[in-house]
């Protein structure tokens, strides 16, 4: 079976699982969207996905990021590229505020005052506003960025005080866990988060763990592997 028609596939089945997770909780499964966390995947993948329905692309790094939707816009058309939002769903540094504004529509990881009021100069430069989620560090790892529950409250005055910047929800990424329901209380405490502040935006739940997040609020669900396929080897 050829990328195009494997990804076309996982896509459908990936997005029917969704649908029912949605479901299950009596949710509209229009409120949740698919994003595809492109990180080290080639264009062609990318590409596949995208005529397969896909409309959230997201990448880590900024650098790949701009070649590769410079690349995937190619390959699938103008009407198609339209159609696209781009995230940045990795842990961003203020030096690369500028790159990032250019070439995402959202950012998922904003934890720092600064680096919002670097985002916001840089957006404003551009006419268009960002729209960003604040991540937060519910597990308490200090390998993993975002601010704690406590945090929270300053960094969202702070953000919502600069201009050019939507704030529109939280991001957070559980403990690692072979149990998928292991994740379930830190996808709930997001939520009451979220409810608390006025957010409407749930970025939670990656390809081990989504139907979960789903069931417990998610709107934006971050699958890589499951979608397309393990990274080519010179790629990891």
């Amino acid at each position: 079976m050829s990328d195009t028609a494997a990804i076309a596939g996982r896509f459908a089945a990936l997005r029917a699982r969704v649908d029912a997770a949605a479901r299950r909780v009596g949710r509209d499964p229009v409120s949740v969207r698919i994003v595809g966390a492109a990180k080290k995947q080639p264009s062609e993948r990318v590409a596949a996905a995208v005529h397969a329905g896909l409309r959230d692309v997201g990448e880590n790094y900024v650098q790949e990021a701009a070649a590769k939707r410079a690349a995937v816009e190619a390959l699938v058309g103008p009407e198609l590229a339209a159609s696209l939002r781009w995230h940045g769903i990795g842990h961003l540094q203020r030096n690369k505020a500028r790159d990032a504004v250019a070439c995402f529509e959202w950012l998922h990881g904003v934890d720092d005052a600064r680096l919002a009021a670097e985002l916001s100069k840089h957006a404003g430069r551009t006419g268009r506003a960002c729209t960003v989620l604040l991540q937060l560090n519910l597990s308490g790892e200090a390998s993993k960025s975002g601010v704690t529950e406590a945090e929270l409250p300053a960094l969202l005055d702070a953000v919502r005080g600069v201009p050019h910047l939507r704030v529109a929800g939280l991001m957070t990424m559980p403990a690692p866990a072979p149990d998928p329901e292991r994740s379930r209380p830190a996808f709930a405490r997001l939520r009451a988060l979220a409810e608390r502040h006025g957010l409407p935006e749930l970025s939670m739940g990656m390809s081990d763990d989504f139907e979960v997040a789903v069931e417990e609020g998610a709107t934006l669900v971050r699958i890589g592997t499951a979608l397309f396929g393990e990274r080519p080897r010179e790629a990891t």
